[in-house]
């Protein structure tokens, strides 16, 4: 049996085996009653949905979800995505299947662009920042969280959901929204404080843990707009002569960054800041899934499939 491809280049024709992650795991019911594990399964390229429709019985507890596991299988079309039916699934021996070819970081989603550029560019925007409350603060929340910023995704699944994909989600927003606030005449450190800032609350919201990311206690509970503006009014307090007025613009870009309170923000943009924040967050977002939606299509049309999440089908050019 020989190795199926990258997921990102699975196709329905191919059949063999691979090793990837499993992000999510489900025991389901399908329309004639019968059980089957619909899983979520990861490489470096791709991340796509599996199902074990046979031999539920047998599988369904020699993994879990988290856990790294190879499994042979086919691919499949369904409702215009290619999927992974698999025939069996086990999770990973180390020691055995290394010397298959096993490694975790072939199984692990991530950033199209290498982590150490996206953090020396972060590095860099906060050098640029003038104002020096707004730069002590950047620099020690940046500072107590650098491992977690690294490695976290911004997202468990719409957008930039994948290893570093939270780092790069704030350096492309922040060349996007520098630029906005430049050619509008806005506070430049006060739209790259809420670029930073607005997310920083799913560091709590998510765990990440082995490439899988799951929602803790707090992140369900309390939810990542709340937890961000607990984490900077905390860090604020400790730093000396902090004003708080500038406090209180800082955490209105957090709390208005959804947009809208349909989309969950607290509060609607107030302030030229909060605009340019919330317009460019849902701009890097969309383009992300786009681009996602456009790669991962596994036709040859010229347009994608019906695109549910965004609500229309897509020119692939």
């Amino acid at each position: 049996m020989i190795k199926l491809p990258r997921l990102a280049s699975l196709a329905v024709e191919d059949s063999g085996w691979g090793y990837y992650l499993c992000a999510y795991k489900e025991l389901r019911s399908g329309r004639s009653g019968s059980e089957f594990v619909f899983l979520s399964l990861q490489d470096s390229s791709a991340q796509i949905v599996g199902k074990l429709m046979h031999g539920v019985d047998r599988y369904k507890s020699e993994f879990e979800a988290g856990e790294f596991v190879r499994v042979e299988g086919r691919g499949s079309l369904y409702n215009g995505q290619v999927q992974l039916v698999l025939s069996s699934i086990r999770r990973i021996n180390p020691d055995q299947d290394r010397l298959q070819g096993f490694r975790e970081e072939d199984c692990i989603l991530s950033a199209p662009r290498p982590i150490d550029d996206m953090w020396a560019e972060l590095q860099g925007h906060l050098q640029a920042v003038t104002n020096d409350h707004i730069r002590v603060l950047l620099n020690r929340i940046v500072a107590d969280h650098a491992e977690q910023l690294k490695v976290w995704p911004a997202a468990q699944q719409i957008h930039h959901a994948y290893r570093g994909g939270f780092l790069e989600h704030i350096t492309r927003m922040a060349d996007v929204g520098r630029f906005v606030a430049r050619a509008y005449g806005a506070n430049e450190d006060l739209v790259l404080a809420g670029v930073v800032l607005h997310d920083i609350g799913k560091l709590q919201e998510l765990a990440y843990e082995g490439g899988a990311a799951s929602y803790t206690r707090d992140g369900n509970l309390v939810g990542h707009i709340a937890l961000g503006l607990m984490m900077v009014r905390e860090a604020c307090t400790i730093i000396a002569g902090f004003p708080l007025e500038l406090r209180a613009q800082l955490e209105h870009l957090i709390a208005s960054h959804h947009g809208v309170r349909e989309h969950g923000s607290p509060v609607e943009p107030k302030t030229v800041e909060a605009f340019i924040v919330a317009s460019v967050d849902d701009l890097d977002a969309k383009l992300n899934q786009v681009r996602k939606a456009i790669a991962e299509d596994p036709s040859e049309d010229e347009f994608t499939a019906w695109n549910k999440r965004l609500g229309r089908v897509l020119y692939k050019g």
